[in-house]
């Protein structure tokens, strides 16, 4: 039997730009008060849907449990029910990612974010039944996380397909980079036309949109938010002109993800890098990354003046 959903747990389609926060972090376990301030000043000025936050450009994973707690209030607070939060709790553990949803509940979030687990090796019926559980227990409406690159396994269309018979799973989050997959995943609206679909990679955004997608979930946002918000609209108004000039500039701003080396480690010190060089908030990075060093952030900052992207400044924080 499908678990029945109260008036406030139900969450209505997204559509537009869901940031993947970064956490402003301030040593290696304190947040950067003001520069979170700065940062979701930033994102509700340029217009996103919602913030979606420890995920993998938020380094999740690499956060303490009370790091995690903190910056759920602290975001929750600031966002002051503006627009929707996302909260990850992807975990090994059923419980932590319970208890963290509860707690996201309780602060004002409006649904969780689950990937597969990770460390075991896991097949797709025992994944479903992972997350069939944590949408059973949660008091939010769960997204599913598609995140082959870091979990080490790709949800099936049939997995997914399975996933749309519970009503408290709510949307997709596709980070898998296969455009393919993911029109085919669309299919699954007819059946769950309440469900958003969201994509990561952000070169595929306006692509996405067009063949019916409803946004992206872009760590370029946290930079240049007004570029993608703006992206998406053209995308969603089909303003091919406009979608080329906006798409030209989400390729260069690429250059930003290597400069300071390959994968995961390279994206995160570039953009985080890049937020400190712009006056957002701090370039500290959670265990195991590197720390970023100053000849990093010049050569971040020669990559922004090259690419030209027109950047927003950071408004005044919230509170002094």
């Amino acid at each position: 039997m499908l678990p029945s959903q109260s008036p406030s747990t139900v969450l209505p389609r997204i559509r537009g730009i869901v940031p993947p926060m970064v956490t402003p972090l301030k040593g290696q376990d304190g947040l950067d008060h003001p520069g979170l301030e700065r940062l979701i000043s930033n994102q509700i000025e340029a217009g996103v849907a919602g913030l979606f936050v420890l995920g993998t450009t938020g380094e999740g994973p690499s956060l303490s449990y009370r790091l995690r707690y903190e910056l759920v209030e602290r975001t929750c607070e600031l966002v002051a029910g503006r627009i929707p939060v996302l909260v990850g709790v992807t975990d090994t553990s059923i419980e932590e990612a319970l208890e963290l949803s509860r707690f996201a509940q309780g602060v004002g979030a409006r649904a969780v974010v689950a990937a597969p687990p990770y460390y075991f090796s896991v097949g797709q019926i025992e994944v479903g039944n992972f997350l069939f559980r944590i949408a059973e227990q949660s008091p939010l409406p769960l997204f599913v996380y598609n995140m082959p690159s870091c979990v080490k396994l790709s949800l099936s269309f049939e997995t997914v397909e399975r996933l749309t018979t519970h009503k408290n799973i709510c949307g997709l989050k596709d980070s898998s980079g296969d455009i393919d997959a993911y029109r085919k995943l669309l299919e699954l609206r007819q059946v769950r036309p309440d469900w958003t679909f969201l994509i990561g990679p952000e070169h595929l955004t306006a692509e996405s949109v067009i063949m019916g997608g409803d946004g992206g979930v872009n760590g370029g946002a946290n930079l240049y938010p007004q570029l993608f918000v703006n992206l998406f609209h053209a995308a969603e108004r089909r303003d091919q002109a406009a979608m080329d000039r906006l798409q030209a500039d989400v390729v260069r701003l690429g250059r930003l993800y290597n400069v300071l080396g390959d994968g995961p480690s390279g994206y995160l010190r570039g953009l985080k890098s890049a937020l400190a060089v712009t006056g957002v908030c701090s370039d500290q990075l959670a265990p195991p990354f590197s720390a970023v060093t100053e000849q990093d952030r010049s050569k971040v900052s020669e990559v922004l003046s090259s690419i030209a992207i027109d950047f927003i400044p950071a408004v005044n924080a919230l509170t002094e």
